[in-house]
């Protein structure tokens, strides 16, 4: 895990040497254990590396690393989990290392097989490739959309980097972008491929990047979420139900087995929750077992306490555990540092926050978490709600108008009631797309210029065409199981808890591996959930893992908890709720135009 930047004057001139170094030293949190920097192509293009070392702790690991046969260089964020396994075919095929690091095996794999490389990739990963027989940059980003990589293009130089806050330490345009300000109080987070800023894009997930001589290509899809479940929804695996859920928890723990590679010890996040308990049964039959638990004071002797069910769990793993409890005079203590390392706004991560603080704090460098496993098993509400509204109100679909007439009608009365969200059914409600605008939603579409200057709205709005894009996100996907996954995993995940994982994780130079986010799980367990609608995570888990505690299978569904709105609040209890944390994050975040 590291942070990665890079300038390409492709335009003629020379690349600012001092303006790199500010944009990577940016990212010191991202990489603590060292820094490089390498120059080519007569001092055009540049690539700069922040390193937390993690495989191969020596200095034939460090970056930006150079491949002496081709005179290719890289820089490389993440971790490629079967590099072991590409390694070996390299060295078939007569390639030499240097090293004992997946970033060198970057470096050959595209020396053999070019673009063609990303089809063998096992990982989270946002890495570029500096070609010197084309005098071109090669940048890619891992399909689920993991690990971040942003980049800003004038027309004259192209510059990149791990986060948005390190790119604004350069010679970027810094104009507010209507579709990022509009997109973050739609859905709490910044839809890619926005950001808060007119001249720096997202590199989608699953997409590749080159830059040449003449300037930037667009953007290309190389593998996506959405394509492997629209596969997965038309070839479903119809098995006997208890062959399917043990060929669902073999995938599983091949996964945990795949992400627990390192040359550091690896932790766990363990809650009381069914996803980081199988993480951590999983990881406990592989090797030493290192648990860290989050609690919250305001909730000690209540139900929502995961303390008491999360020790008992590590006991029962045998594992070396810590507690750790925050309360509010520890968020006050923190807002503002965490808003500050907080890369673009975001409603959510608080808990992330202080559960990778915690970690860290016990010296570790890298913790699997359980982050994915809603998304994966379809545990959700949206699993259930979305599919009910688009069945009941898909006939008001062909008719707009009055969809749109009665939501005009009844937002003025319906505000002071009830939520807003309800104006909107049969305008939204009868698509996919629509209906689960309505089911994540923060701010509805027609209350955005009550939050935003309203031509910043309504530009946005226009700029995020996000009833389109929704529903592409579906196509081709005839399962409704299947197709919540894909908008769940696309949209929040991709856009809000894999980011704030990011931000969070790094701020405490901690990496942050998600076992349940992995395509080849995915690919392997898609097909099974296909053909068992219902299936419940708790049956998974049993699967996975039945030596658990009976109390883990017996806990009601209730998501990780964290007391935000009580903190919130201010001495005249005005100030309550995500809507209104939204607010105060997009002010003391210094998001505003």
């Amino acid at each position: 895990m590291c942070g990665i930047a890079g300038i390409y004057s492709y335009n003629g001139g020379t690349a600012d040497r001092h303006e790199l170094l500010s944009i990577r030293d940016a990212m010191f949190a991202r990489g603590p254990d060292g820094a490089g920097l390498w120059w080519g192509a007569g001092d055009r293009v540049g690539l700069a590396h922040r390193r937390l070392s993690i495989i191969d702790l020596s200095e034939a690991g460090a970056q930006p690393m150079r491949e002496p046969a081709t005179g290719n260089s890289t820089v490389y964020n993440g971790e490629i989990y079967n590099y072991r396994e590409l390694k070996r075919e390299l060295e078939a095929a007569g390639r030499v290392f240097r090293s004992q690091s997946d970033t060198e095996v970057l470096l050959h794999l595209y020396a053999l097989h070019g673009i063609d490389m990303l089809r063998r990739l096992r990982g989270m990963y946002a890495f570029a490739i500096w070609d010197e027989s084309t005098a071109s940059l090669f940048m890619a980003r891992d399909p689920t959309g993991i690990k971040p990589l942003y980049y800003a293009d004038d027309g004259r130089s192209f510059r990149f980097a791990s986060q948005v806050r390190a790119l604004l330490k350069g010679k970027v345009d810094s104009r507010p972008e209507p579709a990022g300000h509009a997109g973050f109080f739609l859905w709490g987070s910044v839809p890619e491929p926005f950001t808060m800023y007119r001249g720096i894009r997202s590199l989608p997930a699953g997409h590749w990047i080159q830059v040449d001589r003449r300037g930037a290509s667009t953007p290309t899809e190389h593998d996506s979420v959405s394509k492997s479940l629209a596969t997965a929804s038309t070839k479903p695996l119809r098995v006997p139900k208890a062959e399917a859920l043990t060929a669902v928890a073999t995938a599983v723990k091949d996964s945990v087995t795949a992400h627990l590679v390192a040359d550091v010890p690896v932790g766990v996040f363990l809650s009381a929750g069914l996803d980081s308990t199988m993480i951590a049964g999983c990881a406990g039959a592989v090797g030493e077992l290192r648990t860290v638990t989050l609690g919250f004071r305001e909730y000690a002797g209540t139900r929502d306490d995961e303390v008491p069910l999360a020790e008992e769990t590590a006991r029962g793993l045998g594992a070396t555990h810590t507690t750790v409890r925050v309360e509010r005079t520890d968020f006050e203590a923190e807002r503002a540092r965490m808003l500050a390392a907080m890369d673009q706004p975001s409603i959510d991560g608080v808990n992330t926050w202080f559960v990778a603080r915690a970690t860290a704090a016990q010296g570790l460098k890298v913790a699997l978490s359980g982050l994915g496993g809603d998304e994966l098993f379809g545990s959700y509400p949206s699993f259930r709600d979305v599919p009910r509204m688009v069945k009941l109100f898909s006939p008001f679909a062909g008719i707009p108008a009055v969809g749109v007439t009665i939501r005009r009608v009844s937002v003025p009365l319906i505000k002071y009631f009830t939520s807003p969200k309800y104006a909107g059914l049969l305008e939204y409600g009868g698509s996919l797309g629509g209906a689960y605008l309505l089911r994540r939603g923060l701010f509805m579409p027609w209350e955005l210029p009550e939050v935003l200057d309203p031509d910043l709205a309504r530009e946005g709005w226009r700029a995020l065409e996000a009833r389109a894009r929704l529903q592409a996100t579906t196509n081709g996907i005839e399962n409704y199981r299947l197709a919540v996954t894909a908008l769940e995993m696309s949209w929040y995940m991709r856009n809000q808890l894999l980011r704030d994982a990011d931000w969070a994780g790094m701020a405490h130079s901690l990496e942050i591996r998600v076992p349940l986010v992995d395509m080849a799980l995915l690919s392997s367990v898609a097909p099974l959930l296909a053909s068992l609608p219902n299936t419940s995570k708790r049956q998974i888990a049993a699967a996975l893992a039945p030596q658990l505690p009976s109390a883990i299978f017996a806990r009601p569904k209730t998501g990780f908890s964290v007391p935000v709105q009580q903190w919130l609040s201010t001495a005249n209890k005005t100030n309550r709720g995500l809507r209104n944390w939204a607010r105060e994050v997009y002010v003391h975040g210094d998001w505003r135009p």
